[in-house]
């Protein structure tokens, strides 16, 4: 098993790669603004999780998972024509949440901001249940003993 050090460092290389490559561009037209966001290898080096995110519709994500999935063998090859390891990592693309990740917490902000503002209207015009002091004060009328 690799060291952990060794594991990132290949997972960098592969991730600059991968990224130059699809920059450069495939010959596949289904293949939309794709941004490679990370990649994760195992420790024994021999597979690789590529994370990107896609710019676009939910069709042109899928249309770009698709070109993906295709240009695995090629992508692939160009990773292992570039490194300088004995085997070559397979690789797997996963799309990566990050975007409707993003989204949803924005939402939750956003709702959490508004129940905030209507609590605050609601103690400004609060009055308190009993005393405005509650604290048991000595009576000016008795003597102190």
């Amino acid at each position: 098993m690799a060291d952990e050090a060794r594991a990132r460092r290949l997972a960098d290389r592969i991730k600059e790669i991968v990224a130059r490559r699809l920059d450069k561009g495939l010959r596949d037209p289904r293949l939309g603004f794709v941004t490679i966001t990370d990649v994760r290898v195992t420790g024994d080096l021999q597979h690789a999780s590529v994370f990107y995110t896609v710019y676009g519709t939910e069709q042109e994500r899928a249309d770009s998972a698709a070109a993906l999935k295709a240009a695995t063998g090629m992508l692939r090859t160009e990773v292992g024509r570039n490194l300088t390891t004995r085997l070559t990592p397979s690789l797997e693309f996963i799309p990566d949440a990050i975007p409707e990740n993003a989204e949803h917490i924005a939402d939750l902000l956003r709702e959490a901001q508004e129940r905030d503002a209507r609590v605050a209207g609601l103690a400004a015009s609060a009055r308190y249940a009993g005393d405005p002091d509650p604290y048991v004060k000595p009576r000016e009328d008795e003597p102190e003993a």
